[in-house]
C-alpha cells in the first residue's frame, strides 16, 4: 500500500470530560504527561507503572480537557478518576462524540499516531476515504502500541516507546512516577516495541514467537498484509541487533 497523505478514516473512541477550576491541577497529579501542553499524549498508570490506559488530551478552555481514550476504557477512566478526585473541584464526566482522523490540511486536535500529518476532528460528517486495514498498517508502521495488542497490564510504557511521547520527566507527582524515573534514569528496558517486515504470506497470530536461530527473542502483536509482504508490531529484546536474521511463524523477518 501506498503511504497515506490525505484522505478521512474512521477512529472509535470513548471520551470522558473533566472541568472545574481544579481540572487542570487534578490532571497533573493523575496523568503521565504535563497536560499544561495539551493536546498530549498521555497515560493513566498503576502505582507500579503499569498502563490503565492511553489518553489523548485536548484543552478545550481554562477549565475544560476531553479525554480521548480507546472505546473499551471509558468506564475503566471514568471509575479511575473518580475514586481519586477526593476534593479537587471538578467534573468528571462522559461525553459521546464521533471521532474522525484526517490527513492532510486540517483544524483539529493534533494526532501523531500514524507517523504523518493527521488531525482529530469531532463529530463531523465526514465520508471515510481510507479503510480500517489501511489506517491498521500506517499504526503499525509509525510503531504505535494500541490497548489489547501491544498495551496490556504486562507492558511497561518504556518497552512500548511511549516513554518518548506520552511522558514529561519535569512534571510533578502522578500514580507510577517513580518506577518510570527509575527505569529511565537508572536502568534499561529488557525489550522494545519493533516494526518488521516478514516475507509473503499470512499475518502471524497475536503473539507468535519471533526467533533468533533456535532462541525466542520476541512476539508478534499486530500485523498486516501490505502487498506481498507482511508489516509487524512485536517486542524484541534490546540486545537483539537491527540487522539480526529473525524468523516469525517459520519464515524470514527483518527488524525495520
Amino acid at each position: 500500500m501506498e503511504i497515506v497523505t490525505t484522505g478521512v478514516a474512521r477512529r472509535p473512541r470513548a471520551y470522558v470530560r473533566v472541568q472545574g477550576p481544579d481540572a487542570e491541577d487534578f490532571l497533573q497529579r493523575m496523568l503521565s504527561n504535563d497536560v499544561t501542553e495539551a493536546p498530549c499524549e498521555a497515560l493513566l498508570l498503576t502505582a507500579k507503572a503499569r498502563v490503565v490506559a492511553p489518553l489523548l488530551v485536548w484543552r478545550r478552555g481554562p477549565d475544560d480537557f476531553l479525554l480521548l481514550t480507546e472505546p473499551e476504557l471509558g468506564d475503566v477512566v471514568l471509575r479511575q478518576l473518580r475514586r481519586f478526585r477526593f476534593a479537587a473541584r471538578c467534573e468528571i464526566e462522559p461525553e459521546t462524540h464521533v471521532s474522525a482522523i484526517v490527513f492532510g490540511s486540517a483544524e483539529g486536535i493534533a494526532n501523531e499516531e500514524y507517523g504523518v500529518g493527521a488531525v482529530e476532528v469531532l463529530d463531523q460528517e465526514l465520508e471515510p476515504t481510507i479503510s480500517a486495514e489501511e489506517l491498521e498498517l500506517l499504526r503499525i508502521r509509525a510503531a504505535t502500541p494500541r490497548w489489547g495488542r501491544e498495551l496490556d497490564d504486562r507492558v511497561l510504557p518504556a518497552e512500548a516507546g511511549l516513554d518518548e511521547r506520552a511522558i514529561s520527566f519535569t512534571k510533578g507527582c502522578y500514580p507510577g512516577q517513580e518506577p518510570i524515573a527509575r527505569l529511565h534514569f537508572r536502568g534499561h528496558a529488557n525489550r522494545r516495541l519493533r516494526v518488521l517486515e516478514i516475507e509473503t504470506g499470512e499475518p502471524p497470530e497475536y503473539d507468535a514467537e519471533i526467533r533468533q536461530d533456535d532462541k525466542v527473542v520476541g512476539r508478534v502483536t499486530s500485523a498486516v498484509r501490505d502487498g506481498d509482504r507482511v508489516v509487524a508490531l512485536g517486542f524484541v529484546r534490546t540486545e537483539i541487533a537491527d540487522d539480526a536474521e529473525l524468523r516469525v511463524s517459520g519464515r524470514a523477518a527483518r527488524l525495520h
